[in-house]
């Protein structure tokens, strides 16, 4: 029998059958007590450390129900064969290492995908949480509507309109945890006959989901306009993917000519639609915001797919749809059964933090921090003695530099990499090979996750990185925006 020597704390908040269970499943992990040795009976436990003896059984069924040990009739308390244990928890601390190894090799990381997390209201969030849950509200704990809660949906169909120019009631917003799921929903509603053509280059992530759904899927060409839609007719798609107000990854704006000629496409025949994905519209840094498509079209067919991801959080969770009244009727007969992917907590949360204002509040807040992180990365660009030229600078979280000098992406990648910076090449967006010209590379430069300070260091660096590799020293008035 195994003597165990507990010190237990009184003064401690710590329950005490806590801390012997804790005490006997730490021996027990760390093969101080061995497999199939006899525990002490909770009567000689009880009496050694001077406790009752329910403390100590309640430890014991603690230990009993998460099979650390197990109780063999008129014989006592035996340490169970655990050996795998040991090796998981290995493994977990080796899988913790590498991910901070992984996470130590850039000092710096330009990610597109970036968002600001230390600019989240966490004050107003944590206030309007409790507001939400001050009063016991079993109605809040209860399964919602499949659409969404139709208070939060009127708080987005009224930001819509005014902020966007969508037209839209409550009745055709969908809302779904985030934009993956109600593409996969989409799908289900719209069914798998049709075939979709997306942007090249696009948001991968929207061509894998449509591809692992069975779809048709194509790329058609685009231009400094956008999809091209004399290219979008010979695919014989009878969807279109596209984002019009900035398309991601190159950043472009399609004009209002383009947006009527696809809008004509779509109107041509019966089955065809557009799927408008307006991922980061809010962030605009020259002229005025560009209308949704959406707002344009008058014979419903565009569905129009936006998030909360980029302009509050990642981990929100919560995005939208607006579906054209053909589809809305499409969705209640195919997919009305569907519960709501989001809590009616959250979405409550949600709703407030928009109707109060707290939204629009920050909005401007972000755009004015995106914005000079945008003008201090754009300005230490000038300074840089490497030659190349940017475009997407206009909107969004991120720029292209387009690099002219038979360097390829991987090469300005890793050099890049030795200076301890991350960046991205536009190569891995494309859907096939590469429809531009093969001495040209584009790197794609996020900087909505880095302070002004880090901005200008890593930039400096890149020059470094970039400038050193031709020993050249090219003039400024070379650089051109």
């Amino acid at each position: 029998m195994n003597e165990l020597m507990i010190n237990l704390r009184a003064e401690q908040k710590v329950p005490l059958y806590e801390q012997i269970y804790d005490y006997i499943k730490d021996d027990i992990k760390k093969g101080r007590i061995q497999s199939g040795e006899k525990l002490p009976s909770t009567r000689a436990l009880s009496a050694h450390l001077e406790v009752s003896r329910s403390t100590v059984e309640l430890a014991y069924e603690q230990l009993l129900s998460e099979g650390y040990i197990e109780a063999q009739p008129y014989r006592g308390y035996f340490v169970c064969q655990i050996d795998g244990l040991f090796q998981i928890d290995a493994q977990e601390n080796n899988k913790r290492e590498n991910n901070e190894q992984r996470e130590q090799k850039y000092r710096y990381d330009f990610t597109p995908s970036g968002v600001d997390l230390k600019s989240f209201p966490y004050n107003i969030w944590r206030k309007l949480s409790r507001e939400c849950l001050v009063d016991d509200k079993a109605e809040l704990f209860r399964l919602g509507c499949p659409q969404g809660e139709y208070g939060l949906r009127n708080a987005i169909c009224s930001y819509l309109h005014q902020a966007r120019g969508v037209n839209c009631t409550p009745e055709q917003i969908i809302v779904g945890a985030g934009n993956d799921y109600l593409l996969m929903l989409l799908g289900m509603i719209l069914g798998g006959e049709h075939k979709i053509a997306l942007e090249n280059p696009t948001y991968k992530q929207a061509y894998r989901l449509f591809k692992n759904l069975s779809y048709e899927v194509c790329t058609v060409d685009m231009d400094d306009k956008g999809m091209r839609v004399d290219e979008l007719r010979k695919s014989d798609a009878d969807i279109a993917f596209v984002m019009p107000s900035h398309q991601y990854p190159l950043g472009i704006v399609m004009p209002i000519k383009r947006r009527m000629e696809l809008l004509k496409w779509a109107q041509e025949k019966e089955e065809r639609f557009i799927i408008e994905d307006d991922y980061d519209s809010e962030f605009r840094y020259k002229g005025k915001p560009i209308p949704a498509l959406q707002g344009y079209d008058r014979s419903g067919k565009v569905i129009y797919i936006g998030t909360f991801s980029k302009s509050i959080a990642p981990a929100i969770r919560m995005s939208y749809l607006v579906l054209p009244e053909r589809v809305c009727s499409l969705y209640k007969k195919r997919c009305g059964f569907i519960s709501s992917t989001v809590s009616k907590v959250d979405q409550l949360i949600l709703q407030k933090f928009i109707e109060k204002g707290y939204y629009e509040r920050h909005l401007n807040k972000t755009r004015a921090l995106y914005r000079s992180r945008h003008d201090v990365l754009l300005s230490t660009l000038k300074e840089m003695k490497t030659e190349f030229t940017v475009s997407g600078e206009n909107a969004g979280v991120h720029l292209l530099l387009h690099f002219c000098d038979g360097r390829s992406e991987k090469e300005l990648i890793r050099l890049a990499e030795e200076k301890e910076v991350k960046v991205y090449g536009l190569s891995e967006y494309y859907v096939g090979e590469k429809d531009r010209e093969q001495n040209e590379s584009v790197i794609l430069l996020g900087y909505a996750n880095m302070s002004d300070e880090k901005i200008l260091h890593a930039a400096r660096l890149l020059d470094e990185a970039w400038n050193k590799e031709g020993n050249r020293q090219i003039s400024l008035n070379r650089f051109c925006f």
